[in-house]
């Protein structure tokens, strides 16, 4: 019996000291941390976080450029159909082929084996007829004798182990075997269904010469001998498939690359059509890109006369009627802003006189009949509108000819809005409508041209008024840090989807049978776009049918400064839903 003795218990070289000298063993306290091993430790799971984070990003951008690349090229989305496509059905096609074929292999070394084992039961039970059961020695020899017979008889199956048992009851004597190792390795299961009289085949790993499992066909059946029911002779061959399995390996590498090589051929030959036909449709892209720019000169090759070329035909046509089009609508838009101004030039001096006796009459309408000063009083007013129509025209005359320029200066808009909304206040009081006013309290001051950005609020708040029906006006203004915004809202008629994207047309009225107390002349949104996209600054609209409508004009606050997103909310916040961006 052997006994083991516990381990020494190690003590640090100090503590050693200080127990031998005492000659008493002190329990030792566990050894405090080294200092920088927990930071040390924590650098390491900084740097894999690290890592680990890079990896994430990495991950995402190339997930980011796959998606990129899939929306954006035909060529790849093709490509990967037809891949996927057709690596589908060569997978399919190489899995039925080659179970097919491996069956028809295993079917002919079946059928080869079981008939060679039957020949090798004749040819034992021949030679083992008569064996005298109780001389050891001679059933040993004769079993010997017969397996080394069977050995060189060879077969249809190609190579081949055999084995033969010898059983006298429940007990069996050392069988005779071709190669050792072969029968303990035999599964039990057929040794019991050989036993029971009848010929069985199984498939089972066998271990060759170097003791390396290798799969085996294994055929077993009793040999009749003639002799009592309790003497049994059993007989087994062991097939090896290492040729077959040789061949199977063979074939399936022959399909793999065949069938890899099938796919890449596919898609090659789908990529090199769509190619085919994309490239063509790319140049039309880019030739009517170029022609959006304004580059009506821009033609297609035609190359053939397939359909391609008939698409480059007719989009040619196209091109030049397009270019013919433009050049009589550009002609017709020159010719009419040449008309308009100078209708307004040359109606600026005869009603200048007009205006000047217009102006005589009206201070004299007392001394007139009352159907004659009012008559004088009509004239007066109409003459007025008709000097602010002209005004309008001449304006909007500078802008189509490019010739508007801004008047740059520091402003205070917070003042700028006050002086608006107290010089519309009597037009609210007539129209029985509150006008209120919110801002911050400190001063913005923001490079504007002063005069146009008035113009604009006042043409905002004179509609708000006239079409809020009543009802509330709310003019509201805000900044950060590169822009500032006012937004005048009412709570009227409002507008609809259609009627937001007209708004801002010259001469549109949503209501054109509606009496009109403002303006009159169709252009005062038109004019007031031009003097918001003058400074670089947005002006659009919100609004809804029956519950009113909100104008938001956005300025840099700086001169020259590209805008990117407004202080205040398009969609007015008590109606805005969650999620909604400005």
């Amino acid at each position: 019996m052997s006994t083991t003795r516990p381990a020494p218990l190690e003590v640090p070289p100090a503590e050693a000291e200080a127990s031998s000298s005492s000659g008493v063993l002190v329990p030792v306290p566990p050894a405090a941390p080294r200092p920088g091993v927990s930071a040390d430790r924590g650098s390491w799971r900084r740097g894999l976080r690290r890592r680990a984070g890079r990896a994430r990003r990495l991950t995402r951008h190339l997930a980011a450029r796959a998606v990129h690349a899939w929306r954006s090229s035909l060529h790849v989305r093709i490509g990967l159909i037809t891949m996927a496509v057709a690596g589908t059905v060569v997978v399919i096609v190489s899995l039925v082929l080659f179970s097919q074929i491996r069956d028809q292999l295993l079917s002919v070394k079946e059928q080869a084996a079981i008939d060679q084992t039957q020949a090798g039961v004749i040819y034992a039970q021949s030679e083992v007829a008569g064996i005298a059961a109780g001389d050891g020695a001679s059933v040993r020899a004769t079993l010997d004798r017969t397996v080394r017979q069977l050995r060189e008889r060879g077969g249809p199956a190609g190579d081949f182990e055999v084995v033969m048992v010898y059983r006298t009851g429940d007990s069996e004597r050392p069988p005779a075997v071709s190669r050792s190792g072969i029968y303990p390795a035999i599964p039990d299961e057929l040794r019991l269904d050989v036993a029971s009289g009848g010929q069985y085949a199984q498939y089972a790993p066998i271990p060759d010469a170097n003791g390396r499992p290798r799969p085996t066909y294994l055929v077993g059946a009793p040999v009749p001998t003639g002799a009592s029911p309790a003497e049994q002779i059993e007989l087994y061959y062991a097939f090896p498939l290492e040729q077959e399995v040789e061949s199977l390996s063979l074939i399936r590498s022959t399909v793999v690359i065949s069938g890899i090589a099938l796919t890449l051929f596919v898609v090659g030959i789908a990529v090199l059509v769509t190619r085919l036909v994309v490239d063509p449709v790319r140049r039309a892209a880019g030739t009517a890109q170029r022609l959006a720019e304004g580059q009506l000169e821009e033609r297609m090759a035609v190359r053939g006369e397939d359909d391609l070329a008939r698409l480059a035909t007719s989009f040619n046509a196209m091109a030049a009627s397009l270019q013919r089009q433009i050049t009589q609508l550009e002609s017709l838009s020159q010719l009419q802003q040449r008309f308009t101004s100078d209708v307004s030039h040359e109606l600026r001096t005869p009603l200048t006189t007009v205006q000047m006796a217009a102006e005589v009459l009206y201070e004299s309408r007392e001394d007139f009949p009352p159907h004659v000063a009012r008559s004088a009083e009509l004239m007066h007013t109409e003459l007025d509108r008709f000097e602010a129509l002209l005004t309008d025209l001449l304006e909007i005359s500078r802008y189509d000819a490019g010739a508007a320029v801004l008047d740059w200066e520091p402003t205070d808009l917070g003042a700028l809005v006050e002086r608006v909304a107290a010089g519309m206040s009597a037009l609210a009081e007539r129209h029985a409508c509150e006008l209120t006013v919110t801002g911050p309290e400190q001063e913005v001051i923001a490079e504007v041209d002063a005069r146009r950005v008035e113009r604009i609020l006042r043409n905002l708040v004179g509609n708000a008024i006239e079409h809020g029906a009543g009802k509330p006006v709310e003019v509201t203004w805000a900044a950060n840090r590169t822009a500032a915004a006012v937004t005048v809202r009412d709570h009227g008629v409002g507008l609809s989807s259609a009627e937001a994207q007209h708004v801002f047309d010259r001469f549109w009225r949503a209501d054109p049978s509606r009496v009109r107390t403002v303006g009159g002349s169709g252009l005062g949104l038109s004019i007031s776009l031009e003097d918001a996209r003058l400074h670089g600054g947005w002006l659009q609209v919100w609004g809804s049918p029956g519950a009113g409508a909100q104008f938001r004009l956005t300025l840099p606050l700086t001169a020259g400064t590209d805008l990117t997103s407004s202080p205040l909310p398009l969609r007015p916040a008590a109606l805005r839903r969650p999620g909604v961006g400005r």
